[in-house]
């Protein structure tokens, strides 16, 4: 393989990191749903912060993955663009902080529905590789691209 066959483009991301990332999610989620612990739901809550705002490479999951998972990886064979990505992270911030305000403000049914929400869009990503916020992305693009 070449380099560039190896390093992702500018704004690409090797498509197994965003799964890595999703699957990590689902059990932080999981623990979040068997707990009720708000705490954890606001640390969650950071990490979505930083992969919507700084990038995927520069967010917790991404970097555990890029430093010890991709490494013992075989090369990637696909890239994304890290737009879509980005924004379902900042879907996940914002179901995130609802639920963390709801567990910690003891409106505990709150808490629930948001965490369970969230749980399920990770859930889909980490297993089925369908990522329902860059699917909502896409949707956004289309529908300014319409109305432009």
């Amino acid at each position: 393989m070449t380099e560039s066959q190896v390093t992702p483009p500018a704004r690409r991301v090797d498509v197994r990191g965003p799964r890595f990332g999703a699957g990590v999610t689902t059990v932080v989620l999981l623990i979040v749903l068997a707990t009720g612990s708000g705490w954890l739901l606001a640390a969650q809550a950071v990490v979505f912060a930083i992969g919507a705002a700084a990038g995927l490479r520069r967010a917790p999951y991404g970097l555990l993955f890029a430093h010890l998972i991709r490494p013992r990886l075989a090369a990637p064979t696909a890239f994304e663009d890290e737009a879509p990505p980005r924004f379902a992270q900042a879907v996940g911030l914002a179901f995130a902080l609802v639920g963390a305000i709801g567990y910690l403000s003891g409106v505990t049914a709150l808490g629930i529905v948001a965490t369970a929400l969230a749980l399920a869009a990770a859930f889909l990503n980490a297993v089925f590789g369908f990522c329902l916020g860059c699917e909502m992305y896409l949707l956004v693009v289309r529908l300014r691209r319409r109305a432009a």
